[in-house]
């Protein structure tokens, strides 16, 4: 029988532990605080801030909204990311992505500092990941694939994993934390000829391409273990994931919902990293 991975019982878990965290800072009067600065109104973008912000809630974590419109200028965008900067009470600064076609993304991302950088987006945060050093905090839904894995107990070591993208946000730096765990890893991408021949011999496939229902059921097998990364919405606005699950559900090992499955723990490392950063501001 093929085994749901539910992301609610990972964030449950790491969540006890962060609300205990945030009790301890809050009787030395410090309240942990995550600004959330989004550009535009993308579904995909709303969608995340929700969760976020519920997750927040119930850990304890205060959010600041900064929402800025799609045309605001490069500038604009700059002086609101060093204001949160400097601003002692701010632990965290996540940034939407992508952002708009006239605005330099590398530019924009590093300008956040990287003690801030609680979703791992600028160029130290990466080194960090590629150099296996502790330069600021790994991206939250990489993380979270490797969380889930772990939670429910399904090796990564010695294993052949199967990264379906090549985006900076998940597909680069999953490989790479994957790699660290000792696991082998192929990345393919929506270019890669007969991905199916090269997916379907994987222990693990982590579904990462922002391709809605890319991968069928000729895709894996009945050891496959699917972490579902994606977020697409179909022409009934219903959130999917790059898997097609009702087709490959019944012919896989274990398998992450979407939803319910990678988001929620996304959102849970995002709060364990701004709590971080508020504990080592006072330690």
């Amino acid at each position: 029988m093929t085994i749901i991975l539910k992301g609610k019982d990972v964030a449950e878990h790491i969540c006890e532990n962060l609300k205990q965290q945030v009790i301890s800072l809050r009787s030395r009067n410090i309240e942990p605080t995550l600004a959330i600065v989004r550009v535009g109104e993308d579904p995909a973008d709303l969608a995340y801030e929700r969760g976020a912000t519920k997750r927040a809630e119930l850990v304890g974590v205060n959010i600041k909204s900064i929402v800025l419109d799609n045309d605001v200028s490069q500038d604009k965008l700059f002086d609101e990311i060093n204001r949160l900067n400097i601003d002692d009470s701010v632990h965290g600064i996540l940034l939407f992505r992508p952002l708009p076609k006239h605005i330099d993304d590398a530019c924009v991302r590093n300008v956040i500092v990287p003690s801030k950088d609680v979703d791992g987006i600028t160029d130290i945060a990466m080194a960090g990941i590629y150099s296996n050093a502790k330069l600021g905090y790994p991206p939250c839904t990489a993380e979270a694939c490797i969380e889930i894995l772990k939670y429910y107990n399904i090796s990564i070591e010695s294993k052949n994993v199967v990264v379906v993208g090549r985006s900076l946000v998940i597909g680069k730096p999953v490989t790479m934390m994957l790699i660290k765990e000792n696991a082998t890893v192929t990345v393919c991408h929506t270019r890669t000829k007969d991905i199916h021949e090269i997916t379907k011999n994987a222990d693990i496939i982590v579904a990462a391409a922002g391709s809605p229902h890319m991968i069928l059921r000729d895709y894996v097998s009945k050891e496959t273990v699917i972490v579902d990364v994606g977020i697409n919405f179909d022409d009934n606005g219903k959130m999917i994931g790059d898997v097609a699950f009702d087709d490959v559900v019944d012919n896989v090992m274990a398998i992450t919902p979407v939803p319910g499955g990678v988001g929620a723990v996304t959102s849970t490392m995002l709060m364990k990293h701004v709590v971080d950063s508020a504990n080592t501001k006072t330690s």
